[in-house]
């Protein structure tokens, strides 16, 4: 977990403990207020657990002060507009987060991107993404609207097309490898990838298995212009806008870009892992 996620949680944390010491509770006086187990107090005092809405509202009643509710839902707010958890996101269905993606894809000109083991969605076929989500979404116990979500992420890729976009994508050649759906719709996922390839908006690399690199490869992140980076963990999904963040990412994307292959090179080892899927 980002530590800068985990020191805002503990912030929130320990804003709790003040308002159930000012109360004059204790911890197991407190749990038995509010019906919870005495573990879940101690968790979201220290940081260890994030609190639902619902928790906050139960704290702020616990201690007499209903009109703090508004207060700790502010801060649960600033820190779940950067760490965005999957369970919370895909809760309002799998559509909602590719939409929201979308809306941040159309206000961007320049995309630098990083993949390390699927291919990127702005590059994929509907079977694939429909693969991709689907797996993830088993993960995560969320598996409605599926369809609604591969819909939403081939519109994103109208932008491929448009005059003035560009986008600097690296690959890991893993990610060529990854049966994370059928051969034949990785074979079919990567004769895509040949193709948009040749495309003027799109500069492509990819990072050979053999490559000298001067960084490891890493979670994948996206940096739209240079005001966001959206980067994802198998837990939460970061939409980063400090300075500091963006220049960092920026940093990482230029060093693994280092060790990669572009053009017609890149079309080559794209090609070799197309050949060792055979023929359908």
């Amino acid at each position: 977990m980002s530590t800068d996620f985990q020191r805002a949680r503990v912030l929130l944390g320990a804003r709790l403990r003040e308002l159930r010491t000012e109360a004059g509770l204790t911890v197991r006086d407190f749990a038995a207020r509010c019906g919870w187990a005495p573990s879940k107090v101690s968790k979201l005092e220290n940081g260890k657990q994030t609190a639902a809405v619902a928790d906050l509202d139960a704290w702020a009643a616990a201690v007499g002060q209903p009109e703090c509710a508004a207060e700790l839902h502010g801060r649960l707010a600033g820190l779940e507009s950067t760490y965005r958890s999957w369970r919370r996101q895909l809760a309002g269905g799998h559509r909602a987060v590719q939409d929201a993606l979308g809306a941040q894809h159309e206000r961007t000109t320049v995309f630098r991107g990083f993949s390390a083991a699927v291919i990127p969605g702005v590059f994929q076929t509907p079977e694939y993404a429909r693969s991709v989500l689907t797996r993830y979404a088993e993960l995560h116990g969320v598996t409605r609207d599926i369809d609604g979500a591969v819909a939403s992420r081939m519109r994103r890729q109208e932008g491929l097309y448009r005059a003035g976009r560009r986008y600097r994508v690296l690959v890991a050649e893993a990610a060529l490898h990854t049966r994370i759906c059928t051969r034949a719709v990785l074979a079919d996922q990567l004769d895509r990838l040949m193709s948009v390839n040749g495309l003027s908006t799109v500069e492509l690399g990819v990072i050979p298995l053999t490559a000298d690199v001067r960084i490891g490869v890493g979670d994948d992140f996206w940096i739209h212009d240079d005001r966001l980076v959206i980067a994802e963990t198998w837990h939460t999904e970061m939409w980063l806008d400090a300075a500091d963040d963006i220049a960092l990412y920026a940093k990482v994307w230029d060093g693994l870009s280092e060790g990669a292959v572009t053009g017609r090179a890149a079309h080559a080892v794209i090609a070799r892992a197309r050949a060792a899927i055979g023929g359908f």
